[in-house]
């Protein structure tokens, strides 16, 4: 059964256009401070995840891994922003607070690859989602809410993916 309880939701997806697709309702349904963590290893699923969250929040560009740069902006066409962070190559909490999460969360959507690297740093009102190869094309996606607007977002992918509670 993919309810595990009331915060929690699991999906097995059988190719990387599903993995898109069920990013894409969530990504309609994000806000201006939202939090959205992505955890899973190196081929996980996570950006695959992410294009199809920016598409369906309506970016118009195009998103790629922000391994190397460590923050990608996407905008949508009235200014709004996603915040695409990927911590694989964070050093340390002090690199990660010079990041300034806090104006990215003012300012938009904030998604972020490897949350564990930021200890401490992450609001506890979040989406957890965690992303596991399991073969091939096929991966699992675990989704953890944690505070009441995560709820509602995980009852409105509960609503679209199977038509009831």
């Amino acid at each position: 059964m993919p309810i595990l309880d009331s915060h929690t939701i699991e999906f097995f997806s059988r190719s990387p256009e599903q993995t898109r697709r069920i990013g894409m309702r969530l990504g309609g349904e994000l806000k201006a401070g939202d939090v959205i963590c992505l955890q899973g290893n190196l081929g996980a699923g996570k950006t695959t995840f992410v294009q199809g969250l920016a598409q369906g929040w309506g970016s118009i560009d195009a998103v790629s891994s922000p391994t190397f740069i460590l923050v990608n902006e996407y905008r949508r066409a009235n200014g709004n922003l996603i915040f695409h962070l990927d911590a694989y190559r964070l050093e340390s909490v002090p690199e990660a607070e010079e990041l300034d999460l806090d104006s990215m969360l003012a300012e938009g959507v904030l998604i972020i690859e490897w949350p564990e690297k930021l200890d401490g740093l992450i609001p506890n009102d979040r989406l957890w989602i965690n992303l596991e190869h399991v073969q091939e094309e096929h991966r699992q996606m675990r989704f953890n809410a944690r505070g009441k607007r995560y709820d509602d977002l995980l009852d409105g992918i509960r609503q679209s993916m199977f038509g009831g509670a």
